[in-house]
C-alpha cells in the first residue's frame, strides 16, 4: 500500500502531498486508498518535506527561500524522498515526479492534463533552477475561472512566480467583461469591489502552493494623492483633489495630469513632501499586506512624462527615482520590515542613474522592461559590436527598438546600484500573434531566456495573457521549463511537447505549422519585409500572393484533422479541437493580411473587422486557451488600424506605417 509521509509542517508541503495523492491515483485507479500522514521521522513510504528537515545539502543555493532546489530520490516500490529547498519546492519535487513518470500539463485546466495510466517507477532527479525569478503577470483580458486555472497551471511547468498588477486590476478584468474586441458578447461589467475580492482570493491561491507573490507595480504616483488608479488606462475625468496638483509632475509649464490619465501621471520628484507621501504609502501598504514576498514599486506608465520644474531637471529621472527609494527603504526600515522591492528601469528610466546609488541594495531588485523592442530581433550573445546609444533628453525620448540597448542600460543600473537583475518581457502580450506559424516565435521565446541568462539575468516576469495556449502551449511551456533547466535543447522541448498533445501523429501537426510560418511570413506581419516602405510597412504583393497558399494547405490538413477528432487522452482531443479552430482563425485572419500585402488598408481594416466579429462567436467555447481581447488588440493596434495607403483607390492616404513599437499605449 502507498502511503505519504509528510516530515515537514507546512501548508504547502500539506498541498504538495494532496496533489501527489490526486494524481497518482489517477495513473493507478486500482491502486486503492493512498494515506497522507504526518510523521517527522518517518523511514519509509514517499516522504516530502524540506531538504534541510532531511539533512540534505542546500549549500548551492544563495538564498533557500528565494533558490528553488528540486530532489527526488524514489524507488520503483514507492519509498523514497521528494524534497525541495523552501515548501514551494517541495511541490515542484511532487511535480517533477510526475513528469518523470510520464505525466504532463500542456495548457491550464483539466482539460490540459496528459496523465498516463501505469505504475510509477524510481526516479533520482537533483536540479537547482538555473533561474531564480520565473513568472507571469497578469495582463490582458482576465476572468476570474482563467485566473484559478493560471494559478494552478503555474507551479507545473516550473514556474515560480505569479504577480498581480495595481492595487486594484479591475481594468485587466474589465478587458474581458466589457467585451471590448467581440461584439458577439454582451457587456457585464463588474465593480471594484469585485475586482478587488478576486485579487485576493488569487492570493490566497498562490500562498497555498507557495508561489512568490510580486505585487502593484504603477499606480504609486496615483492613489496616495488621492487619484483612483483603479480607471487603469482610462480618463480621470479631471478628478484630480486640488490640493495635490501641487505635487504633480510640471510638463510645459503646467501641474496637472499627463493626458489626464491616473497611471500615466508622473510626480515631482525633487518635492520632498512627494516623495515623502510616496515613501509612507509603499510603507504602509507593506506594513498591511505582509503575504506580498516582492513589492514593485514603479513611476507613471507612458514616457516622457517627467517634471521639468528648475529642481527636477538638476537630476536624471532614475537618480530621483533612486532618491525615492533610499526614502522608501528608511521607510520600511523605520517600521522593522524587511519587503523587499523592486525598481524598473522602464522607458525614461531605462537610463541609469548618475549620481545616486542605493543605500541598501540588498533590499532592491532591479528589473529591466524593454517595451518597445524589436522582436523580430533575438538577444544575443555575447553583445553586438555596435550598438547605438542615445544620452537621455528629458521628455524628448523615443523607444529603443535594440533589445541590446536595453540589456547595455540594465548593466550599467547594475554597476550604479549594485542590485539583482530580472527581465520584465512582453513575448506573450501581443508579439506572440504576429507568427501564425508558432515556430519562429517558439525558437525567439527560446534564444532569448537562453541568452539572458547568459548576460547574467535572474530570470523573467513576463507581462502576458494568462491565455496564451492557442493553437498551443508549446511557447509558453518553453518558456517555464527552460527557465528552470537551460541546458534543454529546443528539439528535445519541442518533441516533447508536441508527442504528449498531438500522439504518435505529432510530426504532422509540426509539418502543418511549418507550412503556415513559410506562407505567412511573421517578419511581413511586423512591417519588416515591404517591397516599397514609402507606401506601408507592409506593402508587398509578393508576400501577398504566397499568402494565398494557406487555404490550400487548411484544406490538404482538413482529413487530418477529422481523423483526428477524437483521441485516446482528453488533453489530446481538446490540442486538436484548438488546432481546427486555429485553421478557421488562420485562415480569416490571412484574407485582411494579403488585402493589406496589396496596398488594400482600407479595406484590409474591414474584412479584419468582419472576421474578428465572426471568430468571436467561439470565445465561450475556448476562453480558457484563446484570448479575443488580446488577439484583438494585437492586430488593430499594431497591424490594421495604422495608416497605411489604399492603393486600389488610386490614392495613397498616407506615408509607410509609422509605429515605432513601443506598446505603452496599446490599453488605451
Amino acid at each position: 500500500m502507498l502511503q505519504i509521509k509528510k516530515i515537514t509542517a507546512h501548508p504547502t508541503v500539506d498541498f504538495a502531498a494532496e496533489e501527489l495523492k490526486k494524481y497518482m491515483r489517477m495513473m493507478m485507479p486500482e491502486c486503492g486508498e493512498i494515506f497522507i500522514t504526518r510523521e517527522a521521522g518517518a523511514k519509509k513510504g514517499l516522504r516530502l518535506g524540506l531538504m534541510q528537515d532531511f539533512g540534505l545539502d542546500v549549500s548551492e543555493a544563495e538564498d533557500v527561500e528565494l533558490d528553488d532546489i528540486v530532489h527526488v530520490d524514489v524507488d520503483d516500490a514507492g519509498n523514497g524522498v521528494l524534497a525541495g529547498s523552501n515548501p514551494r519546492s517541495v511541490l515542484f519535487a511532487v511535480y517533477r515526479y510526475l513528469q518523470e513518470n510520464g505525466c504532463r500539463w500542456l495548457f491550464p485546466g483539466i482539460d490540459g492534463e496528459y496523465i498516463p495510466m501505469q505504475d510509477v517507477h524510481a526516479v533520482q532527479y537533483h536540479k537547482m533552477a538555473d533561474m531564480r525569478y520565473r513568472g507571469q503577470c497578469n495582463e490582458g483580458a482576465e476572468f476570474q475561472r482563467d485566473m484559478m486555472t493560471a494559478i494552478d497551471f503555474t507551479p507545473k511547468i516550473g514556474l515560480n512566480i505569479f504577480m498581480m498588477e495595481f492595487f486594484n486590476p479591475k481594468g485587466y478584468y474589465d478587458c474581458y467583461y466589457d467585451h471590448k474586441h467581440n461584439p458577439a458578447r454582451e457587456a457585464e461589467s463588474i465593480t471594484e469591489q469585485t475586482a478587488l475580492q478576486w485579487k485576493r482570493q488569487c492570493e490566497a491561491e498562490l500562498s497555498k502552493r507557495g508561489l512568490q507573490f510580486h505585487d502593484m507595480g504603477h499606480g504609486w504616483c496615483a492613489d496616495p494623492f488621492g487619484i483612483n488608479s483603479a480607471v487603469a488606462w482610462g480618463s480621470a475625468d479631471g478628478a484630480l483633489p486640488e490640493e495635490s496638483r501641487q505635487y504633480m509632475a510640471e510638463i510645459g509649464g503646467v501641474r496637472g495630469l499627463f493626458r489626464d490619465k491616473p497611471l500615466g501621471t508622473n510626480v515631482c520628484m525633487s518635492n520632498p513632501e512627494a516623495r515623502r507621501i510616496m515613501a509612507n504609502a509603499v510603507a504602509d501598504y507593506a506594513e498591511k499586506h505582509q503575504n506580498v514576498d516582492y513589492l514593485h514599486v514603479w513611476l507613471a506608465d507612458y514616457r516622457n512624462n517627467h517634471c521639468e520644474c528648475a529642481e527636477c531637471v538638476k537630476m536624471t529621472p532614475s537618480d530621483w527615482y533612486v532618491t525615492v527609494m533610499n526614502e522608501v527603504d528608511e521607510a520600511l526600515t523605520a517600521r522593522g520590515l524587511d519587503t523587499r522591492i523592486v525598481l524598473i528601469s522602464y522607458v525614461d528610466t531605462t537610463w541609469a542613474p548618475k549620481q545616486m546609488k542605493l543605500r541598501n541594495p540588498r533590499r532592491f531588485t532591479l528589473m529591466s522592461a524593454p517595451i518597445s523592442r524589436d522582436y523580430t530581433q533575438p538577444v544575443q550573445y555575447p553583445m553586438p559590436e555596435k550598438i547605438e546609444l542615445n544620452e537621455y533628453k528629458r521628455n524628448q525620448n523615443e523607444g529603443f527598438r535594440d533589445v541590446h540597448q536595453y540589456i547595455h542600460h540594465a548593466k550599467e543600473w547594475k554597476k550604479q546600484c549594485d542590485a539583482g537583475m530580472m527581465l520584465y518581457e512582453y513575448h506573450f502580450y501581443l508579439h506572440q500573434y504576429y507568427d501564425p506559424g508558432q515556430m519562429t516565435f517558439a525558437r525567439q521565446v527560446y534564444t532569448d531566456i537562453v541568452n539572458y541568462h547568459k548576460h547574467g539575468f535572474q530570470g523573467l516576469i513576463n507581462d502576458c495573457s494568462q491565455r496564451s495556449f492557442f493553437p498551443n502551449g508549446f511557447p509558453f511551456y518553453i518558456y517555464g521549463q527552460l527557465q528552470f533547466d537551460t541546458s534543454l535543447s529546443f528539439e528535445e522541448l519541442r518533441e516533447d511537447y508536441f508527442s504528449h498533445a498531438y500522439g504518435d501523429d505529432w510530426r504532422a501537426v509540426l509539418a502543418y505549422l511549418e507550412r503556415i510560418g513559410k506562407a505567412v511570413d511573421p517578419y511581413f506581419v511586423q512591417g519588416k519585409r515591404s517591397a516599397d516602405p514609402n507606401v506601408a510597412k507592409r506593402y508587398n504583393p509578393a508576400k501577398g500572393e504566397q499568402m494565398r497558399a494557406v487555404r490550400a494547405i487548411n484544406e490538404d490538413f482538413a482529413p487530418f484533422l477529422a481523423s483526428h477528432r477524437v483521441m485516446p487522452y482528453r488533453a489530446q482531443t481538446v490540442a486538436y479541437k484548438l488546432l481546427r479552430y486555429y485553421a478557421e482563425y488562420v485562415q480569416g485572419i490571412t484574407e485582411p493580411l494579403i488585402l493589406k500585402a496589396h496596398g488594400a488598408g482600407a479595406e484590409a481594416k474591414r474584412a479584419y473587422e468582419a472576421f474578428m466579429a465572426e471568430f468571436g462567436r467561439h470565445e465561450c467555447e475556448i476562453e480558457l486557451w484563446y484570448d479575443q481581447h488580446m488577439c484583438g488588440q494585437a492586430w488593430s493596434f499594431g497591424v490594421f488600424n495604422k495608416p497605411e495607403a489604399n492603393l486600389p483607390g488610386g490614392e495613397v492616404q498616407t506615408p509607410a506605417d509609422t509605429d515605432d513599437g513601443d506598446i505603452t499605449t496599446a490599453n488605451e
